[in-house]
């Protein structure tokens, strides 16, 4: 009887284990398959025709209207280059206000905090709608100027809280001890806080790349017509060209796999600890 329930049990395990892996790694297989499908018609599980064509045409190697793919190489750099701008106003913003909420006593920290998670508090559509209105009295709307702001308006979010956290969980009596040797605020900063700080603050920043990078709202009412990035592409291309559109969807998550794998390693359990 106890065998019995054993396997029995062994089997569910198995079965749950296999489920477990078909929701997590089916939509990325189903992803990379339909990336590399020339040929992929009902009832057929696996394409009859496999092929990087698509990929070819995305990258810009070449060129055939017949499948009905345009090269995506230059909504791709113009992605890169406003998230890597948005890292950079980001974490210059992020980096004094986090030490700031951290290491001294700022009236209402906490609200302050809670404020910055207010963006993402919200359904986006009816924030970035009334941004626009805005934008266009500012002529920011349709600008690279103003998709930056939007990013770095939702990338602040990551950037404070993680920063904030990271500072935290430096204990002060470190810095202390540097001050009663002799150094100055800046140099204990410079030579204390932020080499302990930088796995922190690089994960922060890893965040807010990610979040500029596969942004789709606040480009969409903020950039369009004239400001085309990689989750626009994307749009552009769903429901019409499955292959076309997986092909940027691969390209999307492999930064993010990257990326979050690297921050596993950097974001240490005593900074996430210290959030909040």
């Amino acid at each position: 009887m106890k065998g019995k329930r054993f396997y029995i049990r062994f089997g569910f395990e198995i079965l749950l284990l296999i489920l477990s892996l078909l929701i997590l790694f089916g939509p990325m297989l189903s992803l990379g398959l339909w990336s590399v499908a020339e040929q992929w018609y009902w009832p057929h599980l696996f394409p009859q025709k496999m092929g990087f064509s698509y990929w070819a045409q995305a990258l810009g190697i070449q060129k055939s209207f017949a499948i009905g793919a345009v090269s995506i190489v230059p909504a791709f750099i113009r992605s890169i280059l406003i998230a890597v701008t948005t890292v950079v106003l980001s974490m210059s913003i992020a980096i004094p206000a986090g030490y700031a909420l951290a290491k001294y006593r700022v009236p209402f920290a906490s609200l302050l905090l809670l404020l910055f998670l207010m963006p993402n508090a919200f359904p986006q559509q009816p924030i970035f709608v009334n941004l626009l209105s805005i934008f266009t009295k500012w002529d920011l709307a349709g600008r690279v100027s103003g998709v930056l702001m939007v990013h770095i308006l939702v990338g602040l979010v990551y950037g404070i809280w993680i920063t904030s956290a990271t500072f935290k969980a430096i204990p002060n009596h470190l810095i202390e001890a540097a001050r009663s040797v002799g150094a100055s605020s800046s140099v204990a900063f410079l030579k204390i806080t932020l080499p302990l700080a930088a796995p922190g603050l690089l994960a922060s920043s890893v965040f807010v790349f990610i979040t500029s990078l596969d942004e789709f709202t606040g480009t969409f009412f903020i950039g369009l017509p004239f400001v085309n990035t990689l989750p626009l592409t994307l749009y552009s291309a769903s429901g019409t060209n499955m292959q076309f559109s997986s092909v940027i969807g691969v390209l999307l998550l492999i930064p993010s796999i990257l990326f979050m794998s690297l921050i596993q390693k950097l974001l240490k359990a005593e900074y996430v600890g210290g959030m909040g």
